[in-house]
Formats: structure tokens, sequence, C-alpha cells
């Protein structure tokens, strides 16, 4: 029997977005906008769909606020940590491989949280949610940008912050109803089947790596200095809630932090191919609108924790109450996305971003103003005021941060941009939640230091309570302490208010600050304006 040289296979062609897009004709652009949208919204729906189920969470596992909040920080601290990966992983292996890896992992992580035992694996199975989110965004981001002409990509960020902002917006309504009707598990399994219609729809349409060449050699280094201050960051302001902000071990997380995060800046100065290579904030235009998602992300997630917290805690909503008082400004976003998207092409973008962000600080204004007794309406009138400024500013941001770059930061821009948000988004709520905290105690203090038992309103208050409880059968020698333990509750739950009034201001004094930065984007374009199809080398320059 000869030898004979089997015949060669012929080489399998790659799956460009020319070739996708000669496949599919004119309809490609918005099969693979839907197939990237998808699946960005199925992740970052589960970034707060979880926060109205906290109460629920907290008393099944018997965890302070302290431990709960780490339900949303650790899920956001993972889209930090892994946004940076996004741009090594488009250049490696390509968008359709990254997708599909991201979305694979973010059901794992769906399963495990809806399944934990405890609270711990309940937090690394939102960890594993995030990650997944981290490395969707910017591939949504970036894919979009690349589809769409110049003159539409502005139209095209309104396309992608739709699902960006929408979907954390009506996360809470979604989920409070999933709480009340489901239980609290059942949140964490909402989003599976859409993953599944998204990872079926970018195996056909996402393409497949744009080089041929070697692959970028990955920075381990870099990643694990970003790890390393991002953990000892977050550690150490939970430590600080927990041990008190003058021990020992909160100065030395903070400082590990601190070092890391100089040691990546640092490193990624000089590496050949860095995660986030620094000089992209050469770019005035770049920086600023970095600075400005820096504080919108916390604007947006912080407000969206201390919003059900409130409701459910002071008011006394159910879940599903408590996410329905956020629903008019998420369907408010339907409407003001494509005007916001129409606007980034058509004004300077530093305009709709200053807009914006003055709308939310005025929201915040507002909501300064809540009590036990502000109505529904009143609650979601004031929470839509900002909302809309949000949805307003955000297509300007991402268009006026891309613009200001080179073609050969498009990558490095799309993953830092999205970056700042979510950093923003992680610092925020710690730092809400740690505000709240302190505030909550400050006023308790005071209130307290003013019902000494002898003052007239502090007495006629004591004999009205007494007196509600004699009527409810309550014995007469109970009725004193009874109403000292109410009137301790009334303390508490004022203190509490106060709280959260303090909070709400100091998200408005943000958003006032950061119209500084938006600022540097009227003059932020590059002189190189990125030319429609070019390919997607992510991770060069």
């Amino acid at each position: 029997m000869s030898d004979a040289a089997a015949p060669a296979l012929p080489p399998v062609p790659r799956r460009t977005l020319e070739s996708l897009g000669a496949r599919f004709g004119p309809s490609y652009r918005w099969l693979v906008t839907v197939a990237a949208m998808i699946g960005t919204i199925a992740t970052i729906l589960s970034s707060t769909i979880v926060n109205v189920a906290l109460p629920d969470v907290m008393g099944a596992f018997g965890i302070g606020q302290d431990e709960a909040q780490l339900l949303s920080t650790g899920f956001l601290a993972a889209v930090t940590g892994t946004m940076l990966l996004n741009a090594w992983l488009v250049d490696s292996f390509g968008c359709r491989a990254t997708y599909a890896g991201s979305v694979a992992l973010f059901l794992v992580g769906s399963a495990v949280s809806g399944l934990a035992p405890n609270e711990g694996l309940l937090i690394a199975g939102r960890i594993l949610q995030g990650a997944s989110a981290g490395m969707l965004q910017p591939l949504a981001m970036q894919i979009i940008f690349q589809v769409f002409p110049p003159e539409k990509r502005g139209s095209a960020m309104g396309i992608y912050a739709v699902g960006i902002v929408l979907a954390p917006a009506l996360g809470p309504t979604i989920g409070g109803l999933m709480v009340d009707n489901y239980g609290w598990r059942s949140v964490f399994f909402l989003a599976v089947p859409f993953s599944l219609i998204g990872l079926a729809m970018g195996l056909v349409f996402m393409p497949d790596r744009a080089g041929e060449g070697p692959r970028r050699r990955f920075d381990s280094l870099g990643f694990l200095l970003l790890i390393l201050a991002l953990a000892a960051l977050l550690t150490g302001l939970s430590s600080g809630q927990q041990q008190g902000w003058g021990s020992k071990r909160v100065d030395m997380e903070l400082g590990i932090a601190l070092l890391a995060a100089l040691g990546f800046l640092a490193w990624e100065w000089r590496c050949p191919a860095p995660l986030l290579n620094p000089r992209i904030f050469l770019h005035r235009g770049f920086a600023g609108a970095f600075a400005v998602a820096l504080v919108y992300g916390a604007c947006i997630f912080g407000t969206t924790y201390l919003l059900p917290l409130f409701v459910q805690t002071v008011q006394g909503y159910t879940a599903t109450r408590a996410g329905l008082v956020l629903m008019p400004a998420g369907l408010i976003l339907v409407a003001v996305f494509p005007i916001a998207g129409r606007l980034a092409d058509r004004v300077p973008v530093w305009q709709p971003i200053a807009a914006g962000l003055l709308l939310f600080a005025l929201s915040c204004w507002l909501l300064r103003g809540v009590h036990t007794d502000t109505p529904f309406w009143t609650l979601a009138l004031w929470i839509l005021v900002g909302r809309v400024g949000l949805g307003l500013a955000m297509p300007s941001m991402n268009a006026g941060a891309l613009r200001a770059l080179p073609p050969r930061f498009l990558g490095q821009g799309a993953g830092g941009i999205n970056f700042a948000r979510q950093f923003g988004g992680a610092l925020g709520v710690n730092l809400l939640s740690i505000w709240l905290e302190r505030h909550v105690e400050l006023h308790a203090q005071a209130l307290t230091a003013t019902q000494d038992g002898g003052g007239a309103a502090t007495l006629d208050y004591l004999r009205m309570v007494q007196g509600m409880l004699a009527q409810e059968g309550v014995p007469a020698t109970e009725l004193l302490a009874g109403s000292y333990e109410y009137l301790g509750r009334a303390v508490q739950a004022q203190a509490a208010m106060l709280g959260f009034r303090d909070g709400f201001l100091a998200v408005a004094v943000a958003c006032l600050v950061a119209v500084l930065p938006a600022l540097a984007l009227r003059r932020g374009r590059s002189a190189e304006s990125p030319a429609p199809g070019t390919p997607l080398r992510a991770g060069a320059g």
C-alpha cells in the first residue's frame, strides 16, 4: 500500500468584519450590535438587580450591611479588574472567542450565586459574574464603534448606552418582583436565558481575531498589581468600617493599595504591551472624559445602591415597591438615549455632559429633602430628573473619549473609559456605604443627647406612646420600658433618614465638581480620526 500524501484541507476562512459584512449585507451592523448588547445587558443587569435583595440576603445568612455591600462592591471590583483584559483578549483570541468565554463565565457565576449555601460562595459567584461583565462591556463598545461610520458613532454610542445604563436602572424593579414572588435566589437566574441567546448570536455574528501574527505577551505583572491594588483598597475600606479607621490593619491595607497602584502606573509606562497605556492620558479630551466617567460611575451605582436601601429600611417598602420607584427613571432613558446620541453627533460633546451632570446634581439635591413620608411619585420624579441627566451625558462621554484618541489607541480607550466608570462605581458604593454608616451614627448620637427624658417634648412623646401601648393591652408595669424602646427606635429611624440625606448631598457635590473636567473636552478631538472599518487591533499602541 503506497504512502500517498493526503490532499491538504482548504484553510478555514477567517471571519472578519469585512467578510461578515459582505455575507449579511447592510443589516450586519445591527445584527452584531444586537448580539453584543444582549450579552452585555444580561451581565450588567446583575450589577444592580441584587440591591433590592440585600435585606433578604442579610436575614438569610445573618450578616450586616458591611458584609452585604460586598455583593455589590465585589461585583463592581471584578468588573473593574477584568475590564482592562479586554484589549489583550480581543487582540489575542478575537471578539468571537472573547465573547463566548465571557458569557460562559457569567453562566457559571450565576449558578454559583443562585445555589450558594453561605455568604462566602455567594460573594465568589458575584465576583465571577462581575469578571464576565468587565470583559464584555468594552467589547460591545468597540464592535459598535467599528461597524458604524464616523458620522453615526454618536448615535451608536446612544445604542450602547441603552444597555449600559438601562440594565442597571431597571435591575431593582425586576429584582423586586423576583424577590417578592420567587425568593432572593431567583434574581441570579433571571439573566441566564438571555445569556444563552446572546451566546448563540455571538458565535454567528462576532468576528474572529483580526490579525494572523503572533499574540501579544500578556502583561501579567501589570494585571497582578492592578488586582492587588483593587483588592487591598476595597478590603481596607471594608476593614475600616469593622475595625475603625485608626487600626494598623487598615493603614497597612490602604498603604499596600497605594504602593500597588503606583507600581502599576510605573510598570504600565515602560511595559511594551500594557493593559492600560498611560500615554492615552496625554490626550486632554480622553483624560477629561476619564475623570467624568469616574464620577459618573460613582453616581449611578452609588445612588442605585442607596435608593432601594432607603425606601426599604426607612420607609418600609417591599422589594417590589422599592424596584418600582426606580422604574419611571429607567423607562425614560429609552426616550433620552436616541436624542442624546444624535446630540453627540451634532453639538460639542462637553455640552451634553455638563448639562447631564448638572441635572443629576439637581436630582440629588432634591433627594436631600427625603423623609419618612415622602410620597412615592415625588421620589420617582426626583430620581427621573437624575436619570435624564445621566442618559444625556453618557453617549457624549463615550464618543468624546474615543474621538480624542488616534486609531492605534481605540481599544485602550474603550477599555479605559469603561474601567473608569466601573472603578468609580465600586469606589462610590463603598464610600457611600461608609459615609452612610458614619453619618447615621453621628446623627444618632446627636439626637440621643437631646432625649434625656426631662424635656417637655420628650415627656409628651413618651406619654403618647404609653397611651398607645396601653390601648394595645401592654401591662402597666411594662409601659415605661416599652415607651423608651419605642423612642430609641424612632431616634434610630430619624438618624438613618438624616444619614441618607447626607449621602445624596455628597453625590450632588461630586457631580458639580465633575463639570470641571468635562470642560476639557472642548478641545479634545484627536488630529487623527478613526476610519470606518479599522481592524480591531484592540491592544495596539
